[in-house]
Order: C-alpha cells, then sequence, then structure tokens
C-alpha cells in the first residue's frame, strides 16, 4: 500500500517510508489526567485510532504508543482543591480516560507509558543535555538554553523571536534568556518530587514525551501525533531536547497534526458555556458513541471541525442508513475478495492511504450501501455476500459498524422484557380485534421512543 502523509515538519506531503517495514513505531501525545475528557480530546485519539487501523493492515507489526501524564502542576492544582491524593486523583481521571475512549471505539495503544514511571529516562536524558552544552542548572532548576539549538523553531516553521512573540514566557531570574524552558524544577515537601543531581524535584512537561519516547522506541521512530495546538511549544520543545540529547538523531521522521474542534462555531471554553465533554455527548444515548465518533471523521483531520447537537444527529442518520443496509443483508454470509465493478470507486483503503481522508473513505462507504440497495431495488443477489464483507471491512478500519444492525435499532431503550410483553399484549388484541387496545399499546409505546414494525414474519421494535 502506497501510503502518504502531509508531514507538518516539512509542511508537505510524503510517501510514507518507515525506518523498519516490519515494525512501525508511533506515538502520540495522551492525556494530562486531572479531569474529564473534552471534544478537543477525544479527536486526536479517534485521528489516530484510524491511522493505527490502518497502519495495522499495511504493515506486520505496529507498536503503538500513547502516554499518560500523571504529573503536572494542573494535577497538584487539582487534587489540592478536590482533597483528593495525587494518586487517586490520577488513578480515577484515567480510568475514566480509558473508558470515554472505548465508548467512542478507539482501541487500547499498545503500550501506555506513564511520566511517574519514566522519572530514571527524564534525568537521564536532562544530564546528556547539560554534558552536551544545551542545558544550564539554576537555582534548583535545570533550563533548556534555546539558543544553543540553531533549528530551534523549524517545526512550527517560526523564528525564536516570533515563537516568543506569540507564548506566554515565565520571566524568572535564573533564565539566561527569557526563551529558555524548564526541564526540572524544585518541588516543595507537600509536592511530588525525586531525588535528582539538582535536588528533589519534578520534570517539565515538554521532557516528559522525549523521555517517554525515547523509553519506548529510542532516539529515532516513524511517527509523532498530536493536535496543532501542541506544536509550539510542546512539539518544538520535544524536538530541541531530543535532537540535542542524540545528535545525529531524527526524532520522529513524519508529524502528523489534527485540527481544532470547535463548538458551535466557537472555540470551546467553559467561560463561553460551550465546553463539552465525551460524558456529556454520552448521555444523549447508546448511540451517541458511535454517531460522534463519524462526526468526527467526516472532516478531514488537518481541517477545523465544528461540533454542533444537529451534525451529532446528522451523524445518527447516517449511520442509520449503513445499519439499515445491513439489516436487509441479514440472512446472506459476508464474503472476503473482490467486488464486483460498480461497487467501489474509488478504493476504500486509497483513499484512507491519501492522508487519511476519512471523507472520501465515507463516500466510498456510502457508494458501497447504495450499490446494496440497488441491487436489492432490482431483486438482483448478485454479490451481495461480497458487498457485506465490504461494508464490515471498511467499517472496521474506521471502528464503525461493530454493532449488530438490530441491537443499533433498538439501542438501550428500557426493558426489552416489558416491550415484548406489550407486543405480545397488542398481538393477543388484534387476535380479538379489539384494534382500540391495539392502537393504543402502539401509542404508548411509541410515546417511550419505540417503534413497531408489523411484516410477515411478526412485529419487530425498533429504537425511534
Amino acid at each position: 500500500m502506497d501510503i502518504q502523509f502531509h508531514n507538518s515538519a516539512t509542511r508537505r506531503k510524503e510517501r510514507f517510508v518507515p525506518i523498519d517495514d516490519q515494525h512501525i513505531r508511533m506515538y502520540v501525545c495522551g492525556p494530562t489526567v486531572y479531569d474529564l475528557a473534552h471534544l478537543g480530546n477525544a479527536r486526536p485519539n479517534v485521528v489516530f485510532d484510524v491511522l493505527a487501523r490502518l497502519l495495522r493492515q499495511a504493515y506486520p507489526r505496529l507498536t503503538y504508543a500513547r502516554n499518560i501524564t500523571d504529573v503536572e502542576d494542573k494535577i497538584i492544582d487539582r487534587a489540592r482543591e478536590s482533597g483528593e491524593t495525587i494518586e487517586a486523583l490520577t488513578t480515577r481521571t484515567a480510568a475514566e480516560f480509558r473508558r470515554d475512549m472505548a465508548a467512542l471505539g478507539v482501541l487500547p495503544p499498545d503500550v501506555e507509558p506513564t511520566a511517574t514511571g519514566s522519572i530514571p529516562e527524564m534525568v537521564a536524558l536532562i544530564e546528556r543535555l547539560i554534558a552536551n552544552g544545551h542545558a544550564y542548572a539554576a537555582e534548583g532548576h535545570v533550563l533548556f538554553s534555546v539558543a544553543s539549538f540553531p533549528e530551534y523553531g523549524a517545526l512550527s516553521g517560526r523564528s525564536t523571536d516570533e515563537l516568543l512573540a506569540g507564548a506566554r514566557v515565565e520571566v524568572a531570574p535564573y533564565k539566561r534568556d527569557a526563551g529558555d524552558f524548564v526541564l526540572w524544577k524544585p518541588s516543595t515537601p507537600e509536592q511530588p518530587g525525586w531525588d535528582s543531581p539538582w535536588g528533589r524535584g519534578r520534570p517539565g512537561w515538554h521532557i516528559e514525551c522525549s523521555a517517554m519516547s525515547w523509553k519506548q522506541f529510542g532516539p529515532d521512530f516513524d511517527i509523532h501525533g498530536g493536535g496543532a495546538d501542541l506544536m509550539f511549544p510542546h512539539h518544538e520543545n520535544e524536538v530541541a531536547q531530543s535532537l540535542c540529547a542524540f545528535p545525529g538523531s531524527h526524532y520522529a521522521r513524519f508529524w502528523l497534526h489534527n485540527g481544532m474542534l470547535l463548538v458551535d462555531g466557537e472555540k470551546m471554553a467553559k467561560s463561553a458555556g460551550n465546553f463539552r465533554t465525551v460524558q456529556d455527548i454520552l448521555e444523549h444515548g447508546p448511540w451517541a458513541g458511535e454517531a460522534f465518533r463519524l462526526l468526527l471523521l467526516r472532516t478531514h483531520y488537518r481541517a477545523p471541525l465544528d461540533y454542533s447537537q444537529a451534525a451529532l444527529e446528522e451523524a445518527r442518520r447516517e449511520l442509520d442508513r449503513f445499519y439499515r443496509a445491513l439489516s436487509k443483508l441479514a440472512a446472506i454470509e459476508p464474503e472476503q475478495g473482490d467486488v464486483p465493478h460498480p461497487a467501489e470507486s474509488p478504493p476504500f483503503e486509497q483513499a484512507l492511504a491519501d492522508d487519511l481522508n476519512t471523507p472520501l473513505a465515507l463516500a466510498t462507504l456510502h457508494h458501497l450501501v447504495s450499490t446494496v440497495n440497488d441491487r436489492l431495488a432490482q431483486g438482483s443477489q448478485a454479490g451481495l455476500g461480497h458487498l457485506k464483507g465490504r461494508i464490515l471491512a471498511c467499517g472496521a478500519l474506521l471502528g464503525l459498524l461493530g454493532t449488530a444492525p438490530e441491537a443499533w435499532f433498538r439501542g438501550e431503550a428500557g426493558d426489552a422484557a416489558a416491550i415484548e410483553t406489550a407486543i405480545a399484549a397488542r398481538l393477543a388484541a388484534r387476535k380479538a380485534k379489539d384494534w382500540a387496545e391495539a392502537d393504543r399499546i402502539r401509542q404508548d409505546l411509541a410515546a417511550q421512543g419505540i417503534l413497531l414494525e408489523d411484516g410477515p414474519q411478526g412485529t419487530s421494535w425498533r429504537r425511534a
């Protein structure tokens, strides 16, 4: 498979050539576990989950690492506010994050390194940076010297002056230059801390990912992913640290960044009243997780995405169309192999291989569904097994269509046993020609969001 990605480091689309075509290595920035995952957190996790699925199909082996940041000042502040211990807060929040991602169909990464589990590697990296003349100790801190790395700013394509003008720069007397950033800082007795050559302290945020990726993959690996908001300063600082710690290395060969997520056309913020967590979305119903995932994939990963309740409902209707086609093929066994022309154009995998073009991939999936509907309307059974197999295989690559159609349309619509009892009572009323009672039962169920469908095989029900 010829895969091409837009490489943020070069700002152009390039053919993906792995370091080792027998083993692909991908690192993606994971959550800082102090609060529930919001919609912006969900987008990179869904995007890189699809990428991981594609790479697993194209190559013999993929190791996908997604980190957990469990030591950071936001965590310390939140634990103090909530009265929880830091360990209790991070353990609970990490579990909530994993649960929310699973509800969106995100598969677990192969490895999930934690910052607290990688402190020795952070200390070792900092020692290398000091030895190489790129970092200095001052007043219990260790700082990276930005001036020592002339290529600083290459990832984001800006000069150092431009970067500093657009950044919040902490002014501190122990800094040689305003743009120097912290690698290690001292901890007070009540703050988490580890022994180091510079005293008891804790790492700065940026060194964490450099250390965790090095621990998993060594100095060089294939793909680094994350949100566009991380490009500066976080990813820029990662590059500087890693290249200076290991002269002659390349760090990540490809950088992929997803675009921002807006809510109703505006940047999401608690102050704006439009802040949404993944759990807020899931409260809409059992369909909401998959519908939100589809909503994310309908927009190309590099483009801004606008979330709204109307867009979520539209994604649900789109899934209804897919599942309705599959329900018509319930009695047909899926088959593997090529689909007879003109069932798929362009090929689904080709769309994903073109810089993860999920909108085009979804268009080809719709084409498959249209072909199914056309053949059924014509009374033709030709190729339906292959078509069903392709729809399911394409859905699996996107992390969609994993629910049985009957379960999708029924959802978790109350007590199924009670619904079946009501259907039986309606059937008895119809046999007794008590049409008013039969209509009343149908109307009562409809008020609960349960729709009845009478057919030759009897009465079935589904969620409205």
